[in-house]
């Protein structure tokens, strides 16, 4: 994506529009809002992109919304394969719009994997799955862990093989809200924030670029060592606290997206992992503690 100009990258998506790559999938993206090309040249320069591609998994468009109400109070809306799959936003949301429809197309679809609601960060050839909703702290303690080198996976949708239970890159943008884009502003200053898009259903929301290194690796599995469910509490002493593993394993069922569908290859995938990890339940209120916890466990 480096390759391109700002206006080259605009020029394609409003034309044709750009295959960008992210881990396994191949997104077709066409969109004439600039605040789309902005998010995509700044956050996603280390993606593979291709202007003619013939294989597309997910054709996608992120455009403004036409007619009278569209005038009165501008909205962005996002059409996959000729279809809107949910209600449009405000145009300022746009980044945050293209964000969370990449991730609806791949846990409404990519069903050769079981895709878990969750972050996935690796060290040392050990892959820590963090499963946690939202609100949980999750997102911040996976950006603060790939600040201090640790390989990014995904923050936010953990790909299973239902073939070895082998764990799939699916590298993007780290998404943060609220308090944690100051927590993260003040804990990694070199990191390169997207834009701020206000008032959404999560509040201020706002991505982080992915190391390029993390990006480079996307075809690397990795296969899970430790499965983690943190929670963050102010002021609360650091816990870790090991989880029996049939607990481990229903709590990570609550949180997949297509475990019913799946079926039998969903059990014996989600077996397999829960068999070769520890699981714990994680308590932070500090981040370089919580860390130094994790690096621990991993060494």
């Amino acid at each position: 994506m480096s390759d391109f100009s700002v206006d080259e990258c605009a020029n394609q998506l409003c034309g044709s529009g750009l295959a960008l790559n992210i881990g396994p999938f191949w997104c077709h993206i066409k969109s004439s809002l600039p605040s789309v090309t902005s998010h995509i040249t700044q956050l996603y320069p280390d993606a593979l992109v291709s202007k003619d591609r013939e294989f597309i998994d997910f054709p996608i468009k992120i455009a403004r919304k036409s007619g009278f109400r569209g005038w009165v109070k501008p909205l962005a809306e996002f059409t996959f394969n000729g279809n809107v799959p949910f209600t449009p936003l405000s145009l300022d949301q746009s980044p945050a719009l293209t964000e969370w429809g990449i991730n609806w197309c791949v846990s409404a679809h990519a069903h050769q994997y079981l895709i878990l609601h969750a972050a996935v960060v690796e060290r040392n050839g050990k892959a820590v799955i963090m499963p946690a909703p939202s609100g949980s702290g999750k997102s911040t303690l996976c950006t603060a862990l790939v600040a201090r080198g640790w390989r990014l996976l995904s923050d936010e949708l953990t790909l299973i093989s239902i073939k070895d239970s082998m764990l799939q890159p699916f590298v993007k943008p780290m998404s943060l809200k609220n308090e944690s884009i100051q927590v993260i502003k003040d804990f990694w200053p070199d990191a390169v924030f997207g834009h701020l898009c206000t008032d959404t259903v999560k509040g201020c929301v706002t991505h982080v670029k992915p190391p390029a290194e993390s990006v480079r690796s996307t075809s690397q599995m990795a296969k899970a060592a430790v499965v983690l469910f943190p929670q963050y509490k102010q002021g609360a002493a650091l816990t870790l606290v090991k989880k029996e593993k049939a607990y481990a394993y229903m709590s990570l069922v609550e949180n997949a997206f297509n475990y019913h569908l799946l079926g039998a290859h969903a059990f014996h995938a989600l077996s397999r992992l829960v068999k070769q990890s520890d699981s714990y339940d994680f308590v932070y209120s500090d981040l370089d503690e919580a860390i130094a916890q994790l690096e621990w466990l991993v060494r």
